[in-house]
């Protein structure tokens, strides 16, 4: 495990704001409107909500979520890193302990307010972490395992565990409960496509007369393949060249940049990809 001590520090000190941004959010907006968020912090104030109420017994917030994640941290180090894995657990803990130690912050009793506010606060801590190379562990892991490993798409596996789990809290402790959770949780999935942007794809269809430079750009800036193209231009009725590939949404701008600069005269149209299916070069997290 090599350490480049500038990025590791960086990617530290913001999986640390990461933290304590998400341990925040859960004692301001989460715990005042006794929601569940997703994942395994949600199965862990789940948790720590049936302990207390059928068992009397007070069980910190940490101890449930070290225990919960212990199994996708187990993927993360098998499978997508060690720094990855470490800078998350870091995270798990961090965010865990601060949880139990911050006093209670509810700025407001209004649920919906609580729902769409710590929605946001979540998905900006979130992509903090992201941007660090780092998860909030318990799904996450899972997540991305998929789609570097399978490339797949885990939502509809994450998807239905949550459901599971809202459907629990929802018989237990009240539907209204259960259904503030699903507004919570698409606001933190509507935000996080904003504030984040690493997973979303664009497709590129560039027609350019320096199609082998065009290419070399692609590769050595994103690892990435291209399809070449050739047809003819109607309006000049001259043969044209077309480059097509697909890279991320962090990789479009430098990619842009040095395609115009090999070539000032390249026609670029650009396709947000929504789906999409076969082999693409993932960053490795580590």
């Amino acid at each position: 495990m090599k350490i480049d001590w500038k990025r590791d520090l960086r990617r530290l000190l913001l999986v640390v704001v990461a933290s304590a941004i998400i341990a925040v959010n859960l004692k301001m907006f989460v715990r005042p409107a006794e929601m569940y968020p997703g994942g395994m912090n949600g199965l862990s104030m789940l948790m720590q909500t049936i302990f207390s109420t059928y068992l009397g017994l007070q069980v910190p917030f940490t101890a449930f979520n070290i225990i919960f994640n212990s199994i996708p941290v187990y993927i993360g180090l098998r499978f997508l890193g060690r720094k990855f894995t470490i800078l998350s657990i870091i995270t798990i803990i961090l965010s865990s302990v601060l949880t139990d130690l911050l006093p209670d912050l509810g700025l407001t009793q209004d649920p919906l307010l609580n729902c769409v506010f710590g929605g946001i606060l979540y998905a900006f801590g979130s992509s903090l972490c992201l941007r660090a190379d780092a998860t909030t562990g318990g799904t996450d892991f899972i997540a991305m395992y998929m789609a570097q490993k399978h490339d797949r798409d885990a939502f509809g596996t994450i998807f239905i565990f949550n459901a599971i789990m809202l459907a629990v809290a929802g018989y237990l402790f009240g539907w209204d409960k259960a259904m503030y959770s699903i507004i919570y949780q698409f606001t933190v999935t509507q935000a996080l496509h904003v504030f984040y942007k690493n997973y979303q794809k664009h497709t590129l269809f560039i027609i350019t007369e320096k199609p082998a430079d065009v290419y070399e750009c692609i590769r050595i800036s994103t690892h990435h393949g291209a399809t070449l193209f050739r047809g003819i231009g109607l309006y000049e009725q001259k043969e044209r060249n077309m480059v097509y590939s697909v890279v991320s949404s962090s990789e479009m701008r430098r990619v842009l940049s040095e395609v115009r600069h090999v070539d000032e005269h390249a026609f670029i149209n650009i396709i947000k990809t929504d789906v999409f299916a076969g082999r693409f070069h993932h960053r490795p997290t580590d």
